[in-house]
């Protein structure tokens, strides 16, 4: 799969996407990753790429050409990519958006800066979205958390099969906890259950953690969780065993 960024900062994404997981995935051809000056595509010796608000107001505003110039190269380098706007009045970036998008030919990330984009810029691009409810100095931290969340979901970057199917919110709900040794640190034990090597006893347990879990932190995740009839059981007994503990 290809990611093209097109950035007024390259240096700001090229050094992260070069380490770890996503380098090794490069260097391996499991991805490609192509981070673009949007100055490249500006007019003039000074390739200005933002003016002054029309109608007046503080900041400056990005330009539509550059933008526009840019997306048309890019489209036809990474043919079929989906171009997507940082911003925050996006869409919230959820992980069924990791794993959807992780299911296209290829991505462009369009990352903002200064007081946001002419508006003509967003009939350009195919959908716009956040990181969340709140400011960003740019939009190259967004694009870089995406990427890396997406690319995580391709065969084979993570290595292990299987080893992001249990992360928290691939079902909907928040991953059960883990333990590594020691067994016993500063009188905190390994649960036992995890100790037992009976498998269907360690299922059980990490799908009751996994909802308690849920339940506590994030009862929002529940409304739209598939439940099973016996999570459906599990959360009500969990239920009445929290509520008991705060009397």
């Amino acid at each position: 799969m290809r990611f093209d960024v097109l950035t007024l900062f390259p240096a700001m994404l090229q050094a992260p996407l070069a380490e770890s997981i996503l380098g090794r995935a490069q260097s391996a051809g499991l991805i490609a990753v192509g981070v673009h000056s949007l100055r490249d595509w500006a007019a003039g010796r000074h390739q200005v790429t933002d003016d002054t608000p029309c109608g007046g107001g503080d900041g400056m505003v990005m330009k539509v050409e550059p933008i526009a110039h840019a997306l048309c190269e890019l489209r036809g380098r990474n043919r079929g990519a989906r171009v997507l706007l940082m911003s925050p009045q996006g869409q919230p970036f959820r992980q069924t958006d990791a794993l959807r998008l992780s299911r296209e030919p290829g991505l462009i990330f369009v990352c903002g800066r200064y007081e946001g984009f002419d508006e003509r810029v967003r009939a350009l691009v195919d959908e716009e979205l956040s990181l969340g409810d709140f400011i960003l100095t740019g939009g190259e931290p967004a694009a870089l958390t995406m990427i890396d969340a997406i690319a995580r979901l391709l065969p084979g970057v993570l290595g292990a099969a299987g080893s992001a199917e249990h992360d928290s919110f691939s079902d909907g709900l928040l991953e059960y906890p883990q333990y590594t040794r020691p067994i016993e640190f500063e009188g905190m034990r390994v649960p036992e259950v995890l100790l037992s090597g009976n498998h269907q006893a360690v299922a059980t347990w990490r799908r009751r953690e996994q909802l308690r879990r849920t339940l506590q932190r994030r009862p929002d995740l529940l409304e739209h969780a598939v439940l099973s009839k016996a999570d459906l059981r599990c959360l009500e007994e969990l239920r009445r065993e929290i509520a008991g503990g705060q009397t």
